[in-house]
């Protein structure tokens, strides 16, 4: 497998540029909603956050079964990684259709039940009921996209998120913009797009890894537990993210009547997204790496591995992030004219120089400790530090000491960094060296 391995600039690239494009696709989205109003971007981001709260089960499977894929793949037992994506797959097929139906027919119990601003409701069900009706797509395109990837193809996933993030841009403008159907529009325009991207990954999965018939495999009960022994972990840390998230969310509703700072957050993440999409390829890069390295008992080069990659994506995460704080009058010129937004969203990205340090540190150690099989200490770190930095610091500066959104971001860039600490020494005790999913 060594020789036939891709660099990490070869896997990091492919990677980064689809985040990117995905992330060009949800800025279109809000520029081409701000043209409706303010309230449908602040609903649209809201409805986004709770679809993710729900569909947290998928990561259950998709974390762990690429961590079992990468790590046989790295020992040369490609027909095992074949053997845990259909595992992966008619699992996350399963619960895909049953958080359809409950996203679909209890838009509106969600949504009083998180506390919504009245404002924003009838905008955010009618995309929840549209997006997260179809979120058994979430659940399929993630499985075939990182059986490619953990094969080393990462450019056909990157050209199908493009090819869909097209087709989303062209009948966003035309739902929009001819048809007039507003929100409903956007929603199904992304729909239409999951749908070709599923489509292409799927075709490219077929056609690229020829593994099936690979007469090697591991006793089904033997595959789920190894996936469960990671995805388990995974899917309980983007269970208090998404905790995490919501009181936050909660937090922001409550600080004004119109919605001035739950929009301005939707603004700031579109922007700082795109920092975060850099910091994310490099530590989804070297996951790649770590499980093929480990899965070969590299353990000496999964080591430098991981940090050279930590110094990258803080670099440019950082760099990039000061970059949009300096430019934020312009950026923000693309979304609203309103002068008070604008202020308010350049002082979130100057935080969020801060908190791109921490979170791109965090990122990479913690995807190469669950990738190894350490994953029950991420996922312990970041029950703590979420709830406790993350929504207590929103309170705390938010509320609390009247900083409104801006103390929102101060209590996650605390957050990020207080988990880096924690991963990076975590890392530096070696016991990941121990972990090894795989049997032999």
């Amino acid at each position: 497998m060594k020789d036939g391995r891709k660099s990490l600039v070869q896997l990091f690239v492919p990677i980064s540029l689809e985040l990117l494009c995905f992330m060009l696709a949800g800025m279109a989205d809000t520029m081409m909603l701000s043209a409706v109003n303010d309230d449908a971007v602040g609903a649209v981001g809201t409805a986004n956050t709770y679809i993710g709260m729900f569909i947290i089960m998928f990561s259950v499977i998709t974390s762990g079964m690429t961590a079992v894929m990468t790590q046989y793949i790295g020992a040369g037992r490609p027909g095992v990684a074949y053997q845990a994506r259909q595992i992966g797959l008619a699992f996350n097929l399963t619960i895909g259709v049953l958080l359809s139906a409950v996203l679909f027919f209890g838009a509106d119990w969600i949504l009083d039940t998180m506390g919504i601003a009245p404002l924003l409701k009838e905008y955010a069900k009618t995309y929840l009921q549209i997006v997260g009706g179809a979120c058994i797509l979430n659940a399929s395109i993630p499985i075939f996209s990182n059986y490619l990837r953990a094969f080393g193809h990462t450019r056909q996933p990157m050209t199908a998120t493009i090819i869909a993030n097209i087709v989303n841009l062209v009948l966003n403008a035309f739902f929009l913009f001819v048809m007039d159907w507003g929100v409903a529009g956007v929603a199904l325009a992304t729909v239409i797009s999951k749908v070709v991207n599923l489509t292409m990954v799927v075709v490219a999965s077929n056609r690229l890894v020829q593994v099936k018939n690979i007469k090697d495999s591991v006793s089904k009960r033997e595959i789920l537990q190894q996936i469960v022994r990671i995805g388990f972990p995974s899917a309980m840390e983007s269970v208090f993210y998404n905790i995490a998230m919501t009181v936050i969310i909660s937090l922001l509703n409550q600080m004004d009547a119109e919605g001035l700072n739950v929009t301005a957050r939707s603004y700031a993440m579109q922007i700082v997204n795109f920092a975060y999409c850099v910091s994310a390829g490099m530590a989804s890069a070297n996951a790649i790496l770590t499980g093929w390295r480990i899965g070969a008992k590299e353990y000496e080069e999964c080591d430098k591995g991981t940090k050279k990659a930590a110094v990258i994506g803080v670099i440019a995460g950082a760099g990039l992030a000061s970059i949009f704080a300096l430019f934020s009058d312009y950026i923000m010129m693309l979304f609203t004219d309103d002068p008070v937004m604008i202020d308010l969203v350049g002082k979130l990205l100057v935080v969020d120089i801060f908190l791109e340090v921490g979170r791109a540190t965090n990122l990479v150690f913690v995807q190469a400790l669950k990738t190894s099989g350490d994953a029950l200490f991420t996922t312990v770190m970041g029950a703590v530090f979420m709830l406790l930095c993350a929504a207590g610091g929103t309170y705390f500066f938010g509320i609390h000491l009247g900083m409104m959104a801006v103390g929102a971001f101060i209590g996650m860039a605390l957050d990020e960094g207080v988990r880096a600490v924690c991963m990076v020494a975590r890392w530096q005790t070696g016991k990941w060296r121990t972990m090894k999913l795989i049997s032999e």
